[in-house]
């Protein structure tokens, strides 16, 4: 039981990165490795600036904006220079190596002894599952909320009519190189946010961590559309935290398999992404209804 409510609240936390996938893959329809770099950038700027004394809050906050910085360095290669969006994210993500390095100083940093959102929950009396889970809570809340109201607005509508049609979003005056820039942002913003909070739940910061990154984003995503379709863009928001909870619960599962080697967790990974991807396709093929949610 302690083992699966640890990976619900670590599903909690990965659906803040699941959902800034979304963005960019499902919402601007472009596969972005960014996030590969983001994610440690994140991780690094909160642990640096939490061993620096910075209060963990405000860290996490300018993890955020270093996740924008890079969204918005990527969004210009992108839409300036008209570097396909995979390119782009190879580019990107290899320079952010270099940053994230600079940033963190040392391969890793640990956060032993350091004040953090977690530790100061757990210090009021909580455990420590229960502190990862009250704060992958609030946050996601607050994602959630923020997004589904952005989404309403006319800049929303014009970031999704910007990943559906170009010619036509172009036609009725949008900026569609704006929106792309404005998604990427968006969305490496908040996977750095993801690493932000996992690397406070985990108690350091690891320049390699965001290695299969966009690999658990997308499991989830594509989990998340194969459990229920045709959702609004709040429910489907909120889908891709299920998505990430049953990853989660899964490579659980996967791991607790006797004699099953912890190291080929990258492997069982890679195989359940292909696994969930093709399972659309396999529908469509035996014709199977899913259930509707609107």
């Amino acid at each position: 039981m302690a083992l699966i409510l640890s990976s619900l609240s670590q599903g909690l936390l990965w659906s803040v990165m699941a959902i800034g996938v979304y963005i960019t893959f499902r919402i601007l329809d472009i596969a972005d490795l960014t996030a590969e770099g983001s994610y440690p950038l994140g991780a690094a700027v909160c642990a640096t600036a939490i061993v620096s004394g910075l209060n963990p809050l405000i860290a996490t906050l300018l993890a955020f904006a270093g996740g924008l910085g890079a969204g918005l360095v990527s969004g210009l290669i992108h839409t300036k220079l008209k570097i396909p969006a995979l390119l782009t994210g190879i580019v990107t993500l290899t320079g952010l190596y270099s940053i994230n390095l600079k940033v963190l100083g040392k391969a890793n940093v640990a956060l032993l002894g350091q004040k953090t959102l977690v530790t100061e929950l757990y210090d009021m009396g909580f455990t420590k599952t229960a502190s990862v889970m009250i704060i992958g809570g609030i946050f996601v809340l607050l994602v959630i909320l923020l997004l589904t109201l952005l989404m309403k607005t006319q800049i929303g509508l014009a970031l999704r009519s910007t990943g559906d049609n170009i010619p036509m979003s172009e036609s009725n005056g949008i900026n569609t190189d704006n929106m792309k820039i404005l998604g990427y942002m968006i969305s490496n913003g908040l996977i750095a946010l993801c690493g932000a909070l996992l690397c406070q739940n985990n108690g350091y910061a690891d320049l390699n961590s965001g290695v299969g990154t966009i690999v658990i984003g997308l499991a989830s995503i594509i989990i998340a559309e194969v459990v229920i379709r045709n959702l609004s863009i709040g429910w489907r928001l909120s889908s891709v935290v299920l998505g990430s909870i049953i990853y989660r619960l899964i490579i659980l599962a996967i791991l607790s398999i006797p004699g099953m080697d912890a190291d080929l967790v990258k492997l069982f990974s890679a195989i359940l992404l292909a696994i969930v991807l093709f399972i659309p396709e396999l529908q469509k093929k035996l014709k199977i209804r899913q259930p509707k949610l609107s």
